[in-house]
């Protein structure tokens, strides 16, 4: 599986034919280690460094009793458009790595999360490029 970089977002790829995975790729990342989010008995494969990401951000949030939608950008040969699920503290989600160690936390990508988790489109998985640009146009965030 490869990214589609074409448009400029981040992309998601499948292979329809053997059923696997929805995939989150952040256009012009270094594909490493692809990990798993688990929902609603679908996987859902993002990049292990943006999963650990995804990780602090949702558990912030379900630890207190909140409910959003997570949104990521499908590639154009999934039809473009974006894909959403609904997580609350009332549904399971676990979070599967394939690397050994454990991504180190950015601060700016941390919070340019947290901030897009609480508008009313929810949680946007975005490439930490795009969560540096979202903090430098956005300098008031706690």
């Amino acid at each position: 599986m490869t990214p589609d970089a074409s448009d400029g977002r981040g992309a998601y790829t499948t292979n329809a034919a053997v059923s696997q995975p929805l995939t989150y790729f952040p256009v012009n990342a270094k594909i490493s280690c692809m990990g798993y989010l688990k929902h609603g008995g679908r996987e859902y494969e993002f990049e292990d460094r943006l999963l650990a990401h995804l990780q602090f951000v949702i558990g912030q949030k379900l630890k207190k009793q909140e409910s959003f939608f997570l949104s990521w950008n499908k590639a154009h040969d999934q039809g473009d458009g974006r894909l959403s699920v609904w997580l609350s503290p009332y549904t399971g989600v676990a979070f599967h790595f394939s690397g050994s160690r454990e991504p180190e936390l950015s601060k700016a990508w941390v919070r340019a999360l947290n901030a897009l988790a609480h508008t009313p489109r929810g949680l946007l998985a975005i490439s930490e490029d795009e969560a540096n640009r979202f903090v430098k146009n956005n300098p008031d965030l706690v």
